[in-house]
């Protein structure tokens, strides 16, 4: 028997995208719209972690999670600001989310998937970039036949909109309150336009972990 060890990929760092990217895309898959807590991948060990319970009915109305060898930074911030005519917004250091719409019942996340984007939700969060990539997933019965997020039925983007837009809300106590609203959605876009923010989004991920894909070259 040999004595090497076999290591799991890391879900962030370990998945290729493969050569029909941006068309198909691999994502890998955190929560799925039975979970009635959020789940997230750990950064350090690559490992799914229970990030926190849901406070609320809300649950996510897709697939949810991102993009493999992604990473929102200063293309990413470069982008949106050039979008929105502003300055000040920043990238928020974490991978691309995707939302992968699908007829099936998956039951669980922490599986990777692959996908045709269609379109995408421009979102700041605290005045960072982190946007929604809205994606099918691919040779799904009823959704493969849209290749577009305005072919869509209305009530499925404002579905995913309401998700976001209230999936960090804080308790009873707090929703009267008059503060500004951390999460805000400014703008929804289509297919190409998704292309151009995963490509930046790959951009900055060879920028910033040179040297770990320099690492993972030789292991």
């Amino acid at each position: 028997m040999s004595d090497k060890i076999i290591y799991k990929a890391h879900p962030w760092h370990g998945i290729s995208q493969g050569e029909s990217f941006p068309e198909i895309v691999r994502a890998f898959i955190e929560i799925v719209p039975t979970d009635t807590v959020k789940y997230e991948v750990d950064k350090e060990s690559g490992y799914l972690s229970l990030d926190r319970p849901q406070k609320f009915s809300n649950i996510v109305p897709s697939l949810y999670g991102f993009l493999p060898k992604s990473y929102c930074g200063p293309k990413m911030a470069e982008l949106t600001n050039k979008a929105l005519v502003r300055t000040d917004v920043e990238g928020d250091g974490d991978p691309l989310d995707i939302c992968i719409l699908t007829e099936k019942d998956v039951t669980h996340g922490d599986i990777i998937a692959r996908a045709r984007p269609i379109g995408g939700l421009r979102l700041l969060d605290h005045n960072q970039a982190d946007d929604k990539i809205i994606a099918v997933l691919r040779h799904d019965v009823t959704y493969s036949g849209y290749n577009d997020i305005s072919e869509l039925p209305k009530g499925v983007v404002n579905r995913l909109k309401h998700y976001f837009l209230t999936y960090k809300d804080m308790p009873a106590s707090d929703l009267n309150s008059e503060r500004p609203r951390k999460v805000e959605i400014v703008a929804t876009y289509g297919r190409e336009e998704a292309y151009e923010v995963i490509r930046c989004s790959l951009e900055d991920y060879k920028s910033h972990f040179n040297s770990l894909e320099e690492i993972l070259r030789h292991v």
